[in-house]
């Protein structure tokens, strides 16, 4: 057994996610603590609440709302209400996947490199879904797979690593083809569009959203993996330093001191 672990999200504490991934924990452990946002915090990224307080609701036993951000949920719990460290943490499960160009947006991933960050075991889980099933997303998919998929990554890694971005493809849970590690990939498309509105006032608003649109995605990305019915595991990291770019500049600016 895995414990105890801590459970979050971007969602929201009401979110049909979340509770996939209690479930997913209470495979794992009989020690599970909740704590996610009061409300919906997609797109919140790595964001602290550092002007505004922070507001804090019990919701049950090992349970609490969070008026703040993914990354606040995690720090609170692991500062002020867990009495120990969790053994893992477990963000999810999204509304929809987070991969690609998504990852530096996600509140989600956000949540699980916090929980990195303390040194503890942390994954993204994310449930990706399509046109047909955005009304009805398949959580079932996650929830079937999820204590299957962290156990084989814990023991694949033998320590060796700390966070991970899983996302379950838009399928029946008994479709999966399996799992595959994979790299973020890039898609070919850029989705971001900007639509303006216009209030009752006659004075413009904007709304920020995705267009969907089919992608190319080379083998071996997380791309490729979903939509291929593959459980995507990808592995990251927290230093974003461009390695390649660093060597060429290194080449001609050169290192100084150092």
């Amino acid at each position: 057994m895995i414990s105890p672990i801590l459970v979050t999200n971007d969602d929201g504490i009401h979110a049909p996610g979340l509770a996939a991934a209690e479930a997913i924990a209470r495979q794992l452990s009989d020690d599970v603590w909740v704590v996610a946002p009061q409300d919906e915090q997609s797109g919140a990224s790595r964001s602290l609440s550092l002007s505004v307080p922070i507001r804090l609701q019990q919701a049950g036993e090992k349970r609490y709302a969070v008026r703040g951000t993914p990354v606040d949920c995690v720090i609170l719990a692991i500062r002020h209400l867990m009495p120990e460290k969790p053994a893992l943490v477990i963000s999810g499960v999204n509304r929809g996947q987070n991969i690609a160009d998504d990852i530096t947006y996600s509140g989600t991933i956000a949540a699980a490199i916090e929980g990195a960050a303390f040194d503890v075991p942390s994954f993204a889980l994310s449930q990706c879904y399509g046109i047909e099933t955005m009304k009805d997303v398949p959580f079932q998919v996650a929830q079937a797979h999820g204590a299957a998929t962290i156990r084989a990554a814990l023991e694949a890694g033998k320590g060796a690593g700390r966070l991970f971005n899983v996302n379950f493809p838009d399928c029946a849970a008994d479709a999966v083809r399996g799992m595959a590690v994979t790299r973020q990939g890039k898609r070919d498309v850029n989705e971001l569009i900007v639509e303006q509105r216009t209030d009752l006032r006659r004075r413009p608003y904007y709304w920020l959203g995705f267009r969907r649109q089919a992608n190319h995605p080379p083998r071996g990305t997380d791309l490729f993996a979903v939509q291929n019915r593959l459980i995507s595991i990808t592995p990251l990291t927290m230093n974003l330093t461009d390695e390649a770019a660093m060597k060429v500049l290194q080449e001609h600016l050169g290192n100084g001191l150092m």
